[in-house]
Parts: structure tokens; sequence; C-alpha cells
């Protein structure tokens, strides 16, 4: 998974009826763009430090 700051991460429910999470990425630890990525969350706007699993995938920004 490779990503840039404006990118946005998607997050899948893994269950019938979980929401999706969205977040915006605010920071790339790497210069490759490999994980851990710093996000604001759209449904809270709370940032955290992700390490995404295999029910996430990024947006480019130009979406």
């Amino acid at each position: 998974m490779h990503a840039s700051v404006g990118d946005h991460l998607v997050v899948m429910g893994q269950h019938v009826g979980d929401h999706v999470r969205e977040a915006e990425i605010i920071e790339v630890s790497h210069p490759d763009g490999t994980p851990p990525y710093l996000v604001r969350w759209s449904d809270s706007d709370h940032e955290s430090l992700v390490f995404p699993g295999p029910d996430a995938h990024i947006e480019p920004a130009s979406h």
C-alpha cells in the first residue's frame, strides 16, 4: 500500500451492517508512501496513527 498526503484511506466494515470509515491522510511516515499514516477521520475529526489492514484501500486525492 502506498499513499501521499491528501489521499483518502477507506476502511470497509468486516461485518454486514458495519460502517465504511474514511480518513484524510495528513502525514506519511516513510518516503516511499508505505504505512503507518497519520489520518484525520471524517466522522469525528479525530487524528490517529493507522497501520491499514487488508480491509482498507487508498483513494488518490484526485478523485
